[in-house]
């Protein structure tokens, strides 16, 4: 939490009071539902937590920017960035019904009006999105050909609209096939130790009529 105030120092009352419900919340839900694993509870705001804002740090959201979270498991990325982003928009989907209760329940304990959360399959989704986020659910050429049409035409960040995706690793060979991708390594944003493999991939998607 105290990472968290360093890195994010205008946060308000209202963000830093829903920030510090998390861990509440998320050892409460994790005793009945396995969302997270046990070992990582206990560092729920280094290795989810502040994770999930690295894509803040690459890319900061505009009011009115709407966001779909693929496979968001118990709401990362999707739950930190709604706190941080009041004013966006998102949509956190996961094939997994136990997992999206318990992200309908986190946003609902927390307040947060900006976040609609449904078990369903990416190719499903109908919508037009600014960026698409998530963390490391598959391999890259599939998790593209799930949502390559769900971009809006019109870019309004610095970044053009497509996927900002959370993964770790060496990614080279996950990627030869898309050149227009940019990393981002996380450890330049953040110290700790568990960041030190892990990246922010951009990848812009063409406008699909």
């Amino acid at each position: 939490m105290e990472e968290i105030l360093q890195q994010f120092p205008d946060l308000t009352d209202i963000q830093i009071e829903q920030f510090g419900k998390l861990e509440a919340l998320y050892q409460d839900w994790n005793a009945k539902i396995n969302v997270i694993s046990r070992k990582d509870i206990a560092e729920l705001y280094t290795k989810h937590v502040l994770h999930s804002l690295a894509i803040a740090k690459v890319q900061p959201f505009e009011p009115g920017t709407y966001i779909l979270d693929v496979g968001t498991g118990g709401g990362f990325p999707g739950i930190p960035l709604a706190i941080l982003f009041p004013e966006t928009r998102f949509y956190l989907i996961d094939v997994i019904l136990k997992k999206i209760n318990v992200v309908k329940a986190v946003a609902e304990s927390l307040g947060l009006q900006n976040v609609k959360a449904e078990q369903l399959r990416a190719e499903l989704v109908k919508g037009d999105f600014d960026f698409i986020v998530s963390r490391a659910v598959t391999n890259m050429p599939d998790f593209v050909s799930w949502v390559y049409d769900k971009t809006k035409k019109q870019s309004k960040h610095e970044l053009k609209n497509g996927i900002l995706y959370l993964k770790g690793g060496d990614l080279t060979e996950e990627l030869k096939d898309f050149p227009k991708a940019t990393e981002y390594n996380i450890s330049e944003f953040f110290k700790d130790e568990f960041f030190e493999t892990k990246k922010v991939v951009h990848l812009p998607l063409k406008f699909k009529a």
